[in-house]
């Protein structure tokens, strides 16, 4: 699925497609160069998960945690990682495998700790406020 997205105000419905287009999918992989809104689109699909908590990019703690009902979203950013071997510390397997919402930023720095299934997010930037979001289900 291809997403053109002129401005950010059209990030919404984009999320909400891209939700449907997940169906029961909990691990999202985010790719697109620095600046390119993986962050941005990833706050807006945590918030049409329904959590009321403030989202930010883990950059710095590589991990966040949002509630939602008696759930949680993981929102993971691994630019910062020097090695695969951190996530190893970070205990990724208790996020990735929990059954709870996964959201991964830079998941190109762990290809050998990728789950088998996914929902493959790519963001390429067309201008200034235009992006074009290319979705795909990895089973």
């Amino acid at each position: 699925m291809q997403l053109s997205i002129k401005n950010v105000s059209e990030l919404p419905q984009a999320a909400n497609q891209i939700l449907k287009a997940a169906k029961e999918e909990k691990i999202f992989l985010f790719y697109g160069e620095m600046g390119a809104g993986k962050t941005t689109l990833i706050n807006e699909l945590c918030k049409q998960l329904g959590t009321t908590d403030h989202t930010s990019s883990p950059t710095f703690s590589i991990v966040n945690e949002y509630k939602i009902e008696d759930a949680a979203i993981f929102h993971f950013d691994f630019y910062r990682l020097k090695n695969q071997n951190e996530a190893f510390d970070l205990g990724y397997e208790d996020y990735f495998y929990s059954d709870n919402y996964c959201m991964i930023e830079w998941p190109e720095k762990i290809p050998d700790l990728i789950p088998q299934r996914y929902l493959k997010v790519e963001i390429k930037t067309l201008s200034e406020k235009e992006r074009l979001i290319e979705v795909e289900l990895i089973q």
